[in-house]
């Protein structure tokens, strides 16, 4: 009877499924038979009788994140933002005015503050994001001596391919690896340049906090791209000559401006070293020789937003409000240990940064257990329910999620994802 049973109902018996097994959870209803075998060893069986339609493995969540925003790039504003933040802004004034240079001084000083750059490090708002900063060290800095460059993802090959194809030096070592590896760095040569971003953001792949493969002592520059890692990463000052970066990334700030970073040795550098190609206005960071100082103290290269600016103040002030960059890194690892446990007892889904040490706690990068094609069908049910939006691998990387735990994201809406990211991919697979 059980039999005839099962199959017109889908009848599943727990003494047929054995110990342990899953049932579908929420569609279905335990009933108790009296056993009539005593070979079964028990008076009592206990029987599930499911849908006669498959049942999905998993329920549909019934709560979703605040934010759907998990974009790499630009990053989600921080908690309780509103345009009431921009109500300071200069709009309408000259960026050359007394109260717009106040502002482009304040941004300076606070910049300074809040990364704790060592005595002589200058700071800088120069043209086009983060590409136009590193383009600027690169093209202002390189060709005096070989050049090293590190990469392990779509942006940092760029800047080799800039080195090569574009400014044509001769002497270029290429020290790279797949994704969601790490180069051997040790292979850096201290008597040489060397180019190499902080934190693959297409990749989830970071350099380790101390970065002991850069020499005190040596004697080329070292030019950082450490635009999704800034504020949200510990960066050893004293190894790094150039550093740039956005507000578009940990800080949730607006696009189009970058940031420069420079030591008293890259300054050296600028004022001892002439390239031998012709240099585009906006890349010019001296005068007659040395350092331009206007540049670094507000006078900037072309006109800036100040309605950006004022934006990027109020990043600056949430900073400071979590406790600097300690406490945004703290909190940017809880919201990575979200993810952490959440792929850590699934078998269908895995770091792309498999070593834990080398580890992104901003871009996180995802691979699963699904044809490419699948991985897309994924991305659509998040977003038609509006729980995540943007979290598509990178175009050059492998196909997979990338999900933003900077410190702008919230746990609750983490751990919301995660639920829909279950859900989706048993609706897919």
């Amino acid at each position: 009877r059980l039999l005839r049973n099962r199959m017109r109902g889908s009848c599943f018996v727990s003494g047929f499924l054995g110990v342990g097994s899953t049932v579908r959870p929420g569609l279905e209803r335990d009933i108790l038979v009296r056993n009539r075998r005593p070979s079964v060893g028990s008076d009592r069986l206990r029987m599930v009788i499911s849908d006669s339609k498959p049942a999905a493995a998993v329920s549909k969540p019934t709560h979703k994140p605040l934010s759907p925003c998990f974009s790499s790039g630009p990053c989600k504003k921080r908690p309780g933002y509103s345009l009431d933040a921009l109500a300071d802004a200069p709009l309408g004034r000259s960026h050359r005015s007394k109260l717009a240079l106040g502002k482009l001084r304040e941004a300076y000083s606070l910049t300074k503050s809040l990364l704790g750059l060592p005595e002589g490090y200058q700071v800088a708002i120069v043209p086009a994001s983060d590409t136009g900063a590193v383009e600027m060290a690169m093209w202002s800095m390189l060709g005096e001596r070989p050049v090293d460059i590190c990469h392990w993802e779509s942006f940092g090959k760029g800047w080799y391919g800039d080195v090569v194809k574009e400014l044509k030096i001769k002497e270029v070592n290429e020290i790279t690896a797949d994704y969601g590896q790490l180069p051997d760095m040790t292979k850096v040569n201290p008597a040489h340049d060397v180019v190499f971003t902080w934190n693959g953001t297409t990749s989830g792949v970071r350099v380790p906090a101390g970065a002991d493969w850069i020499s005190d002592d040596r004697e080329g520059v070292t030019i950082c791209d450490a635009t999704s890692g800034i504020f949200a990463m510990s960066l050893p000052w004293n190894k790094l000559d150039v550093v740039t970066y956005s507000w578009q990334k940990v800080l949730g700030g607006e696009a189009a401006h970058g940031m420069i970073i420079l030591s008293p040795k890259a300054i050296e550098r600028l004022e001892s070293y002439t390239p031998p190609w012709p240099m585009p206005k906006i890349f010019r960071m001296t005068k007659k020789g040395k350092l331009d100082e206007k540049l670094f103290d507000g006078s900037v290269i072309n006109t800036v937003s100040m309605m950006c600016v004022e934006d990027y103040l109020d990043a600056l002030k949430w900073v400071q409000d979590l406790g600097g960059v300690p406490g945004v890194e703290a909190k940017s690892m809880r919201n990575l240990k979200v993810l952490e446990d959440f792929v850590g007892s699934r078998s269908w889904i895995h770091f792309l940064a498999a070593d834990e040490k080398i580890r992104s706690n901003t871009s996180v990068c995802l691979t699963l257990d699904l044809p490419k094609e699948k991985v897309k069908e994924m991305e659509k049910l998040l977003e038609a329910e509006n729980v995540a939006l943007d979290i598509n691998s990178y175009r050059d990387a492998p196909p997979g999620l990338r999900i933003w735990c900077g410190a702008t994201v919230e746990e609750d809406d983490l751990q919301a994802l995660c639920e829909w990211l279950e859900y989706t991919y048993e609706q897919v697979k």
